[in-house]
C-alpha cells in the first residue's frame, strides 16, 4: 500500500488508536497511534501503512487540521429556505449553494418528523463528513415542524 493525501474526519478516537475516514472515498484506516485526534476532528493530511503488516496506519504530515460544531438552533429555517422548500415534495433534499463557500441543504418532511428528522442529520457523521467536503466549519440545523422544513447549513469560518 501507499501513503494517502486527502481530507479525514476522525470517527473514532481512544488515547491509543484513532479511526479516520477519506470524506472523498469513505475508506476508513485504523491509526495504531492517536497523535492527540478527537471524534469530528477534520484533517488535511498524509497518512501511511505501518509496516511490516500494513494493517494499520500512520499520520505522516498534516497540513491542516480543524473541529466542525454541529448546532441544534433554536432558529426557524429562513423565509428563503421556506420558499425552497415550498416547491419540494415531501422526502425531497434542494441543495443551494450559498454566497461565497458553503450550501444550504433544505428538506420537506411529515411536520411530525422533524424534530426526528433533525435529530437524525446531528447525530449522522456524514454530515460531518460534507461539511469538511464543503469546507465548512459550522453546521447549523433549523426546523419549523408547523411548516414541514428542515434546514442544513454548512457554514464556512
Amino acid at each position: 500500500m501507499t501513503e494517502r493525501t486527502g481530507t479525514f474526519v476522525v470517527t473514532h478516537a481512544e488515547p491509543d488508536s484513532a479511526v479516520v475516514r477519506d470524506v472523498q472515498t469513505a475508506q476508513v484506516h485504523t491509526l495504531a497511534s492517536n497523535p492527540g485526534l478527537e471524534v469530528h476532528d477534520v484533517l488535511e493530511a498524509t497518512v501511511a501503512p505501518e509496516p511490516p503488516m500494513e494493517v494499520t496506519w500512520e499520520v505522516i504530515e498534516v497540513d491542516d487540521r480543524r473541529s466542525i460544531e454541529v448546532v441544534d438552533s433554536d432558529l426557524e429555517p429562513t423565509t428563503y429556505e421556506k420558499e425552497l422548500a415550498a416547491d419540494a415534495e415531501i422526502g425531497d433534499l434542494v441543495q443551494e449553494e450559498r454566497a461565497g463557500t458553503g450550501e444550504i441543504h433544505v428538506f420537506r418532511v411529515p411536520g411530525d418528523e422533524v424534530a426526528a428528522a433533525a435529530a437524525d442529520v446531528l447525530a449522522d457523521e456524514e454530515t460531518i463528513a460534507r461539511a469538511a467536503r464543503l469546507e465548512a466549519v459550522r453546521v447549523e440545523v433549523r426546523s419549523a415542524a408547523d411548516e414541514g422544513v428542515l434546514s442544513v447549513r454548512y457554514l464556512p469560518d
